[in-house]
């Protein structure tokens, strides 16, 4: 659930009721100016927390999801939006020409894989390796990279390493490429099924149209 928008959605009706509130208890009721201040502003509170806790059970609901589950997989989230934080900022100081593509696809896998369990957490759960294990690996990985392109002093083991370090990170933007598409496997299926429904459907349609024509055919 984005909260941004869920702020916005609850001030834009939390704002009117305030006002409402107050002006009924100002004019109607007859209140003092302080109370019905009080009023108004108890009201829109109490409409914000209201309308925040009617969405959170709507999104929970639509995600399938206990209140337990989605503060853990939010939980994992924030960590994990720290790393990749420590990512990008890995990636864009590594001077090496070279690895520039490769730097690219690691962050646009990771930023794709969390962007799409945000918008729908229950993907966490066919994600976890990447969570709980190649996120902190990447993560490691491009640290170790760094500091070791930084050094003033080079010499053949230190270009070893970077060859070597460069190889690994090679390897795992395969395994992320591999995350990305079990997190999208379901939709990969649900695809086929569809396509697979509507060329029954297009072949059934043919055949009731020119079923002379068909029997010839066979």
């Amino acid at each position: 659930m984005n909260p941004i928008l869920s702020l916005i959605i609850r001030s834009f009706v939390a704002v009117p009721v305030t006002v409402l509130t107050g002006l009924i208890s100002f004019l109607a009721l007859d209140q003092q100016f302080l109370p019905s201040l009080g009023y108004a502003i108890a009201g829109g509170i109490l409409t914000h927390l209201i309308l925040g806790l009617f969405m959170n059970k709507n999104f929970l609901k639509k995600h399938q999801l206990s209140s337990k589950e989605y503060r853990y997989i939010k939980k994992n989230l924030k960590e994990a939006k720290r790393k990749i934080h420590r990512l990008n900022k890995n990636l864009f100081t590594i001077r090496d020409i070279s690895s520039v593509k490769q730097r690219i696809d690691i962050l646009r896998i990771t930023k794709k894989i969390q962007k799409m369990t945000l918008k729908e957490p229950k993907r966490f759960y066919q994600a976890e390796p990447f969570y709980f294990s190649h996120l902190d690996s990447v993560v490691e990985l491009t640290e170790k990279y760094n500091f070791l392109s930084t050094q003033p002093k080079k010499s053949m083991e230190l270009d070893q390493s970077l060859i070597e370090t460069r190889r690994t990170l090679n390897e795992m933007t395969r395994i992320l490429e591999e995350d990305l598409y079990h997190v999208i496997s379901d939709d990969i299926d649900t695809l086929n099924f569809e396509i697979d429904v509507a060329k029954h459907t297009i072949k059934k349609q043919k055949d009731s149209k020119f079923p002379e024509e068909n029997r010839w055919l066979k």
